[in-house]
């Protein structure tokens, strides 16, 4: 047994405090479940063998030991420790708290802070941290259950280094089970079934895990074996149908999407309700749903996009289980509609163009003049303001000269899409025929 579990040993000490509490690690190497960080030749392993910590963020689902792993790291290089949170911390918070790191490091002491959900931060709090991390005031370690691509600032992502923590495995979740064992002298009182759904409705959450075994421990009586029906009762919680981070949950929003993409509402349904009723995260399959309005339907149909965004309001006005239908019937709209990806695909393009042609100069005719100097270097000279023009439009070609024009965009001849056509290709007709006057 590790001296974690000796020093709680103490009854006075261990008294009403939570199981998870008390097994909470007290080195890195007891940390279950993250071995490719913390591990011998893991990513913070190593951190702390060179002696020199730089900003991070830990991304991974909840109960993974992001809190405690920044704990320990702050313990195992002698940093000071502050913890905030951004859904109960605002910008007065923020300032105390690099006040105090900065009167730390006068006094010759570096300051970890962690900042959990750091999501949650706006734009200008995020930008916030970006004085404090470059002249090292701080070391932000900052803790999201969100893609930190999509959710922080590329100013913050560039000075941190993102780690992510996995779900725990079954194997993880049992090791601590028989952690818990082990400090409370007693098994739990779970035939091999029972044992078995407590692992999967742990769902990859240590502290999960945890919770569930004290559950089990209050409600048995002496003697007591529960089966996997009676653990269902006592904890009134059902095992998930997939783990949300792993396998099942891939493959079934894959399969939701593609039915949509394959106008099929039937399965379309049928993999959304599944998703609901394994416990699914509403935001993230309304997140889906945009995607799917944008990346598979498109222009021809402008409304998807504004029927799945609404979906998304409608559910957070109504809440579960009221707002699922909001999805469904964006669900049914989506795979109903006409399909289109030329826009996906175009953009793709120009991406492509971009990265290849990131140097060049728009042509000077269509650039503004706000000087003498540029007056006389021609910028703006020619340029023809297209609501003069006959039709609204001038014909003059906007891309930079050395690129000549250039064709991303494709609408296929259906839906809406159809409407974008036919007006693209009229005024194809008129630059073909006013080619060269003005530019």
């Amino acid at each position: 047994m590790s001296d974690l579990f000796a020093s709680d040993a103490p009854e006075k000490q261990a008294a009403g405090r939570p199981l998870a509490d008390r097994l909470r690690p007290a080195t890195l190497g007891e940390v279950v479940g993250q071995e490719h960080l913390t591990g011998e030749e893991g990513a913070l392993s190593r951190m702390i063998a060179s002696g020199s910590l730089g900003s991070m963020i830990f991304w991974g689902p909840p109960g993974t030991g992001k809190t405690t792993v920044a704990r320990l790291l702050a313990g195992q290089t002698e940093l000071a420790f502050e913890q905030i949170s951004a859904i109960f911390s605002g910008v007065a918070d923020l300032k105390k708290v690099f006040e105090s790191a900065r009167l730390r490091r006068t006094n010759g002491r570096q300051t970890l802070l962690f900042v959990d959900e750091i999501h949650r931060f706006n734009r200008a709090q995020q930008d916030s941290f970006l004085p404090v991390m470059e002249d090292g005031t701080v070391i932000l370690v900052g803790a999201t259950t969100e893609n930190p691509s999509f959710e922080l600032n590329a100013a913050l992502l560039s000075r941190a280094r993102v780690l992510t923590f996995q779900a725990l495995s079954e194997d993880s979740i049992l090791q601590l089970l028989e952690r818990a064992e082990t400090v409370e002298g007693r098994a739990l009182p779970l035939d091999e079934d029972a044992r078995a759904m407590l692992l999967r409705m742990a769902d990859g959450d240590g502290r999960a895990a945890l919770t569930l075994g004290e559950e089990v421990w209050r409600a048995a009586r002496t003697g007591e074996i529960f089966d996997a029906v009676m653990l269902q009762r006592i904890v009134q919680r059902r095992a998930p149908v997939y783990d949300k981070g792993q396998d099942g949950h891939y493959n079934l929003i894959s399969a939701l999407h593609k039915s949509v993409r394959g106008s099929d509402p039937d399965a379309a349904l049928y993999y959304l309700a599944r998703m609901f009723d394994a416990g699914e995260d509403p935001l993230y399959l309304g997140r889906r749903l945009v995607r799917m309005a944008v990346e598979d339907i498109g222009l021809a149909d402008p409304q998807a996009l504004v029927i799945a965004n609404a979906a998304k309001d409608a559910y957070d006005y109504l809440g579960s289980p009221e707002g699922e239908l909001a999805f469904a019937q964006a669900c049914v709209y989506l795979a109903t509609a006409p399909k289109s990806n030329a826009v996906y695909n175009a953009f793709k393009a120009a991406t492509r163009a971009a990265k290849e042609n990131g140097s060049l100069l728009p042509p000077k005719h269509i650039l503004n003049a706000p000087t003498k100097l540029m007056k006389d270097e021609a910028y703006g000279q020619g340029y023809q303001y297209d609501h003069d023009q006959p039709d609204a439009f001038s014909g003059q070609d906007y891309f930079p000269e050395k690129m000549g024009r250039q064709q991303f965009y494709d609408p296929p001849d259906r839906g809406f899409e159809r409407d974008l056509k036919k007006r693209l290709e009229y005024w194809a007709r008129l630059r073909k025929e006013r080619s060269g006057s003005g530019t």
